[in-house]
């Protein structure tokens, strides 16, 4: 059986003033009616032998996704709640220690909750290549074929061919977000994949790697799942022990350093909505290239993410702007600079202010 796992706890931090810490951006509904949690769990139709998903969320959004799954039908195998964010490796650690309960062979596909796959049929075909190379004991990770040199992302360096197809490889190295140089460089080469953060594995395989590599946090992980409480709803990782657990990515603490990383590279509309820009690239545009959300007026506007919540938003003359307007906040950047709006939630924090905290009632 596969077991999706759903990881639901980002910030969003770069999308405020929508995103909130109370609400992030993987709870709104940001590229159709459906929230990008709800998308993300929507995409698991079609795929055989798929188990009911374990989703990791913070305590603080137990309620957000709870009901969220109950709006689209799907009941969660274990529903983890982390009394704070400790990455992604402790995250899947828990969820694989909740399906090993369940199945010993388990095999996990791991899936952020915010991000955006247009091409769901090669995403599900690029999935069962990744089911052969995880019965294997291999960690598969996908790589995006890039479309531009981007700096937001890390990249993958492919290895040797694995198999019979020519989407599956070993991974030579992973590179850090590179500068734009750099990033040219790699795609012209044609062997630099998107690190996409989507990951297939067995559950046992993940967790050997993981006391092989950061025993600190397979052990910090195993005793903050042992010794939560559940019930019905819910399985609270234990607060104190989860409290020792180093805050690690699964890239820093695993797959850098075992030899079985394993890539399958796709092309499948991808985007991690990481920025006001990247969610402006994957909307409908009109004439103009604008995306209009809300109630907008526009006049000679082009190239613009327009989005307004509560009050007209009237545009004239400007291009290459995003412009997001709720109830207590207003955003106004060049699309160029729309990576550095959570210094803007910085601000904030530093300042005792709410705006970045929860919308007003």
């Amino acid at each position: 059986m596969l077991y999706p796992v759903i990881l639901s706890g980002g910030s969003g931090t770069r999308l405020w003033p929508l995103s909130r810490a109370a609400l992030p951006k993987q709870f709104l509904p940001l590229v159709s009616e459906q929230t990008m949690f709800q998308e993300t769990l929507n995409r698991l139709h079609g795929l055989e032998h798929i188990a009911a998903p374990i989703v990791v969320c913070n305590n603080e959004h137990r309620f957000f996704a709870a009901e969220q799954l109950r709006a689209i039908d799907m009941p969660p195998l274990a529903l983890i709640l982390e009394p704070f964010g400790r990455n992604t490796a402790p995250a899947v650690a828990a969820a694989a220690l909740a399906a090993q309960e369940n199945d010993a062979e388990a095999i996990l596909l791991v899936l952020p909750a915010d991000h955006l796959i247009q091409d769901v049929d090669s995403f599900h075909r690029a999935i069962q290549t990744a089911l052969k190379l995880a019965q294997q004991n291999k960690l598969v990770t996908f790589g995006i074929t890039p479309s531009e040199p981007a700096t937001g992302f890390g990249y993958i360096e492919r290895g040797a061919t694995l198999g019979t197809t020519d989407q599956a490889y070993t991974v030579a190295r992973f590179v850090e977000k590179p500068c734009l140089q750099n990033a040219k460089v790699f795609v012209a080469s044609g062997n630099f994949f998107w690190n996409s953060g989507m990951f297939v594995f067995k559950a046992s395989a993940y967790l050997a790697e993981l006391k092989h590599h950061r025993p600190d946090i397979y052990a910090a992980s195993e005793r903050a799942w042992q010794l939560g409480q559940r019930d019905p709803d819910f399985c609270r990782l234990d607060k104190a022990a989860f409290a020792d657990c180093p805050s690690e990515s699964i890239d820093y603490a695993v797959m850098e350093h075992t030899l079985a990383a394993a890539m399958v590279t796709v092309n499948i509309g991808w985007s991690d909505i990481g920025s006001w820009s990247s969610l402006a690239d994957t909307g409908a545009h009109d004439t103009n290239g604008n995306t209009l959300r809300g109630d907008v007026y526009s006049a000679e506007t082009n190239n613009c993410y327009i989005r307004s919540e509560s009050r007209l938003v009237a545009a004239i003359g400007v291009r290459d702007l995003v412009i997001v307007e709720t109830a207590d906040a207003i955003l106004v950047t060049h699309k160029d600079a729309s990576q550095n709006v959570k210094n803007t939630v910085e601000y904030l924090k530093q300042a005792n202010r709410s705006e970045h905290l929860v919308h007003p009632a």
